[in-house]
């Protein structure tokens, strides 16, 4: 059985983007670029803010290389990464109502 990452050292990258969708070359490029993100396990937070939980710093880094090769030829789009310690002290609300964020999925255990 492998460790549990430590909240230290576990990240969430974050995906940000505003991309041009007023032509249909420009909403091609946005949906290819968000069924990428959804194909290698992002999570949409809100619109156009994705998230994805990475066990060390180096998975973290190879998502972000990975992203930079898919990114579209226009628009915007920010990379954030953050421990999940700094991520699991998000203030979420939902109306005047304050929510825990996501938390962590479960990892899959092979035997």
């Amino acid at each position: 059985m492998s460790p549990v990452p430590s909240p230290y050292t576990a990240m969430w990258l974050f995906a940000m983007f505003d991309l041009p969708v007023s032509t249909p070359e420009g909403r091609y490029h946005y949906t290819k670029f968000r069924e990428f993100l959804l194909k290698e396990g992002f999570i949409k937070m809100q619109f156009s803010v994705y998230v994805r939980y990475c066990s060390s710093r180096e998975r973290t880094q190879a998502f972000k290389r990975r992203l930079k090769k898919a990114l579209p030829p226009n628009g915007e789009v920010r990379l954030l990464a953050v421990t999940d310690h700094q991520f699991g002290s998000m203030e979420v609300f939902r109306g005047k109502t304050r929510v825990p964020p996501e938390k962590a999925p479960q990892q899959i255990m092979l035997f």
